[in-house]
């Protein structure tokens, strides 16, 4: 048991330009040295984890600098990075982004594809149109967010990626190494069924189909992690934000059977793998906007229970969702698992006072026990703050769990 507070975050880390520049031509298809990309990327990876270790961070990854070429090339590739990695899926110029969702709901989860270029059907997107289409606003998504090209499923999903984990696996130990820091506790992201199976399809018959092929093919993702000794983490800000990505509201009752189909494709997916290593995170993507019309976490807190893992992400410090910490307090926490809140957010450039993450860590711990909360971030900070202020939050981060240490342990001595 940890004697404090320890830190975490959710994932994407800052990327160096030269990273991007060479994702780039590489994701389009042009001309670069593969060499020089592999290089760059080893030594990206072994940058960012010395820089955590430098801020503090407990609980490390690599950033997800792996993941960077995809079909977004940057903060897009959390989740398109593993196009690459899927058999049976082709990359195509249609501009489709997400496939149609309607499946166990008794309003239709999205009239229409999602179209680049197209703000779709997202209520909030249709709410604040002006302010996401002013480039001024600060609102949305930035140009290099998307390419022309995207995913359609053509034949039978197959998991095709293992070389590529493999390195990613070797570059972030031996970045580990470079540090001085074991593989205690560090992990690497990876894409839930759930978000992976958001894709246009034209092979199989109903999206059950797809996301159990989805579940199966990830599965040796996530068993090559952990039998790397590392932690997973699994990235699915699909279940609570797919409750926007329809022009009406959906029925609460029929989005939530939806959810819990997509739960258990992702429990299908972990299944026989040890839950102390597995981290899932949950969001309502990470978008700079208002997110007025965000499915409240009250709605989504005892699904997300009901994955079997150790470790729960969610944001908690945004100002959409700070307040929802009081869920816990009616929230019975399984034993033996662990809540990663959000205490510092990615969604302003303001860098909250180690004093304010403390407070945040606090109201938590008063509530579950100061055992089983771990400091983390709202979503993650690569693409969305500038560099200079990602780093400085995760500074903030780990000054604030100290002050909160401080604070909980001085009680319990009392």
């Amino acid at each position: 048991m940890a004697d404090r507070i320890l830190t975490t975050h959710v994932g994407s880390l800052p990327r160096p330009q030269k990273l991007l520049e060479l994702s780039r031509k590489k994701t389009l298809g042009e001309k670069f040295e593969e060499a020089a990309f592999e290089r760059e990327l080893k030594d990206s990876v072994a940058d960012v984890v010395r820089k955590q270790k430098e801020v503090a961070v407990d609980l490390v990854n690599d950033g997800e600098l792996g993941h960077t070429v995809g079909w977004a090339y940057d903060y897009g590739a959390w989740w398109s990075y593993v196009i690459r990695r899927l058999g049976g899926v082709e990359i195509t110029d249609t501009g489709l982004w997400f496939t149609t969702l309607s499946a166990h709901t008794k309003a239709p989860m999205a009239p229409k594809d999602f179209i680049v270029g197209d703000w779709g059907e997202r209520r909030d997107m249709a709410k604040f149109q002006e302010a996401y289409l002013d480039p001024q606003s600060g609102c949305g998504l930035p140009e290099q967010f998307m390419t022309n090209h995207s995913p359609l499923v053509k034949g039978p999903i197959t998991y095709k990626g293992q070389d590529l984990i493999r390195r990613d696996i070797a570059n972030f130990k031996a970045g580990l190494k470079a540090a001085g820091l074991s593989t205690e506790g560090a992990w690497m992201n990876a894409i839930a069924p759930a978000s992976c199976a958001r894709m246009p399809n034209e092979y199989y018959k109903t999206e059950e189909e797809l996301l159990y092929a989805c579940a199966d093919a990830m599965h040796e993702e996530y068993k090559a992690i952990i039998d790397a000794g590392l932690m997973v983490q699994l990235d699915d800000p699909a279940i609570g934000e797919n409750w926007d990505q329809q022009k009406n509201e959906p029925n609460v009752e029929g989005y939530r059977r939806y959810t819990k189909m997509q739960i258990d494709a992702l429990n299908h997916a972990i299944k026989g793998l040890p839950s102390d290593k597995i981290r899932f995170h949950l969001c309502w993507g990470s978008w700079h906007g208002p997110h007025t019309t965000d499915i409240p976490m009250k709605h989504l807190i005892d699904l997300m229970l009901t994955v079997n893992c150790d470790y729960y992400s969610f944001e908690a410090a945004n100002a959409r969702h700070e307040h929802e910490w009081k869920l816990w307090k009616n929230t019975k926490l399984p034993a033996g698992k662990k809540i990663l809140p959000g205490v510092v957010s990615h969604s302003t450039n303001l860098i909250e006072d180690p004093e304010l993450v403390a407070d945040r860590i606090i109201r938590f711990a008063e509530v579950v026990g100061r055992d089983k909360v771990i400091a983390s971030t709202d979503c993650g900070l690569g693409g969305r703050v500038h560099p200079q202020i990602a780093w400085a939050k995760l500074k903030t981060l780990s000054e604030g769990a100290a002050l909160a240490t401080k604070q909980l342990w001085a009680r319990s001595a009392a």
